[in-house]
């Protein structure tokens, strides 16, 4: 059939109607600079393309220009929510590369402080979750409790969030005078205030009816898609890297891994409500098992710097202290990798030593960039305002998809 320029259509096959629709990178519910490329057929999804790399920092590149000491404050800015998590998988894999034993007070600090901020993330991911579908309150009262434990962070390290708190071999500082009471007072109401959270989402028909069959990831798919962490949980599984493959003392723990199999969104909201429960239980564990006096990093000639009473009395001691800073660690030739369980699921460091002060690799294994693999998978089929949902229920963070 031939046509004239400009005249009208004239057969009945049917048009294309579908909607090619930017969803960021600059939108207040794909938290951080993610781009999700919809096509619509009104409001329903027929395909989801994420696209990252709009914070793209080369902090694994990075690694490999600075000491190996020097690597700890970028691992903070991975994942800016959790990043004592980040110090903590990467002081371990240069500790088993090295071959440092970490004494047990310490050990169990880092427990405490670690869990602590597993609470402090899934409270700034509930907040932002239940604003995403319309709950202002619960932001309020999340944040509330999160300023809390950023005061005792800072209170600790001196800093509120970018604490690099964790050292190798151990801790920066001893921690100061009372915190465990202070903690210990928080922890004591935060299970009121959990409470409240749950009074007002729980039940909450307008809540169930944003989240319930949304975003259903069954363990099937979870699994080929290799997600981790509350969001393998949610559908049925309890790999959790604390439980399966302990580090820093978790075997001496006693705690349950929290999961649903729903696998949707209501289903992984579950779990880590239920999962700051258990990170409280956690803590209380380690307050009581920290002693009060003994050390807070190894001695290790060479590779950990001496105490400061040393550095300042002993002229060895000052040696030692002026060269692990200026010239770095050495750790042997090797490569390891380490894995912790992330309020996002596993966290993974491959390091690799050349025998110089510096890495010649370091490679992370972050959760969040995986996840979000899943997202497609959750939103096709389902209304755009679902995929504010789907978005929040991943928990990612950018800084660690991007890197």
């Amino acid at each position: 059939m031939s046509t004239t320029v400009g005249a009208p259509i004239t057969d009945n096959k049917p048009q294309n109607k579908t909607m090619v629709l930017n969803m960021g990178p600059q939108h207040p519910s794909t938290h951080g600079v993610l781009r999700v490329i919809l096509e619509l057929d009104g409001e329903v999804v027929l395909k989801a393309e994420p696209v990252i790399g709009y914070l793209h920092t080369g902090i694994e590149k990075n690694c490999e220009n600075l000491t190996y000491s020097q690597c700890i404050p970028l691992t903070d800015r991975i994942d800016y929510l959790a990043n004592l998590s980040n110090n903590l998988g990467y002081c371990l894999a240069v500790e088993k590369l090295a071959d440092i034993e970490v004494p047990k007070r310490a050990q169990y600090i880092r427990v405490l402080l670690t869990e602590l901020t597993r609470i402090s993330s899934h409270l700034v991911w509930l907040g932002t979750h239940a604003i995403d579908l319309g709950a202002m309150s619960v932001f309020l009262y999340c944040f509330r409790e999160r300023e809390e434990i950023l005061k005792i962070l800072e209170a600790i390290s001196g800093q509120r969030m970018m604490t690099s708190y964790f050292r190798i071999g151990g801790l920066a500082l001893e921690p100061p005078p009372g915190y465990l009471e202070w903690i210990s007072k928080f922890l004591d109401t935060l299970p009121g205030h959990v409470a409240e959270y749950e009074d007002l989402l729980t039940e909450n028909p307008i809540w169930k009816l944003r989240t319930q069959g949304v975003g259903v990831l069954k363990l099937d798919d979870a699994i080929a898609m290799a997600v981790s962490g509350p969001s393998l949980r949610g559908s049925g599984s309890d790999y959790d890297v604390r439980k399966y493959f302990p580090y820093s003392s978790y075997d001496e723990f006693d705690f349950k891994v929290q999961t649903q199999t729903a696998g949707d969104v209501y289903a992984r909201y579950q779990v880590r409500v239920a999962e700051i429960k258990e990170s409280a239980k956690i803590c209380k564990q380690a307050i009581k098992k920290i002693p009060p006096q003994g050390p807070f990093r190894a001695e290790v000639r060479g590779l950990v710097p001496p105490s400061r009473e040393e550095m300042k009395t002993s002229i060895e001691g000052l040696i030692y202290h002026f060269k692990i800073w200026t010239e770095g660690i050495t750790p042997p030739p090797g490569e390891v990798y380490q894995a912790i369980e992330s309020p996002r699921g596993e966290v993974g460091f491959f390091v690799v030593s050349d025998g110089s002060n510096r890495p010649y690799r370091v490679k992370m294994r972050a959760p969040s960039f995986v996840n979000l693999q899943a997202l497609p998978h959750l939103v096709v089929g389902k209304l755009i305002a679902d995929v504010v949902a789907s978005i929040g229920t991943i928990d990612i963070v950018l800084g660690e998809v991007d890197r």
